[in-house]
């Protein structure tokens, strides 16, 4: 972890009127737990520190999705028994979908916000889980009823892209893993009391879920618990003193 701070770097955070490690602290604390821009700028207001919530909003917008992309090259290796379902996000005043996906041990293989519930939407998430450097092609993919997911599976089976021994299994009660983990992010989303955009929410919720797994341990060097090791591992993923 330890690396020379890169120009690409130092840009990230030229211009800001606050230190890389109060900004990661602002956004670490944001997208795991469930509060909002105001209750942040309190937080920060007892600190001392005069931060206001649209600023706030800012550094999730403009950090959330660089954490995400920083964090998964360091994620454990999720083992091959897929658990998939979908939950539903406001967006607008409208819901779309969340599909999400598990192994049999509870950790995030991946997840993806689209606005429709078809095949389209289960390949898109099929192909990005695959693409992944934590993931295993998989011997099994359980989900729910939907007629999506098997015309999904077909499509990339026939591509090449999945194993094709790899079994499809329709069996809703095995899916209690993934169906209780929704119930974190639902928690996190419920008090942003819905979206303006599309783009905003995919941004947030990729980062509540890469947060979500470095909470449960799915990082080697960031213990599930550890919040201090938590923290040293974001910073040094940014380069920066926490």
């Amino acid at each position: 972890m330890g690396l020379a701070v890169t120009q690409s770097n130092k840009s990230l955070f030229k211009g800001r009127q606050f230190t890389a490690d109060t900004i990661l602290w602002a956004v670490r604390w944001y997208l795991q737990f469930p509060i909002s821009y105001r209750d942040l700028e309190r937080i920060f207001s007892d600190r001392g520190i005069q931060v206001d919530h649209t600023t706030l909003f800012r550094w999730i917008q403009a950090y959330a999705p660089e954490l995400e992309e920083r964090i998964r090259p360091h994620l454990r290796v999720t083992n091959g028994s897929w658990r998939v379902d979908e939950t539903y996000i406001r967006v607008k005043g409208e819901w779309v979908y969340l599909d999400r996906a598990v192994d049999a041990a509870g950790q995030t293989i991946d997840f993806l916000l689209s606005p429709k519930r078809d095949a389209a939407a289960a390949r898109r998430l099929f192909r990005k889980a695959l693409r992944q450097p934590h993931t295993v092609n998989p011997r099994t993919i359980t989900v729910d009823k939907g007629a999506a997911y098997p015309v999904a599976m077909k499509a990339i089976k026939r591509a090449g892209e999945l194993w094709r021994f790899a079994k499809l299994r329709q069996v809703k009660f095995l899916n209690h893993i993934v169906e209780q983990d929704h119930r974190r992010i639902k928690r996190l989303v419920r008090l942003r009391l819905g979206f303006k955009g599309f783009m905003t929410a995919a941004q947030m919720i990729g980062g509540c879920e890469v947060m979500a797994m470095i909470r449960r341990g799915q990082v080697a060097s960031a213990p599930a618990n550890d919040m201090k090791a938590q923290s040293d591992f974001i910073a040094a993923l940014f380069r920066a003193a926490a």
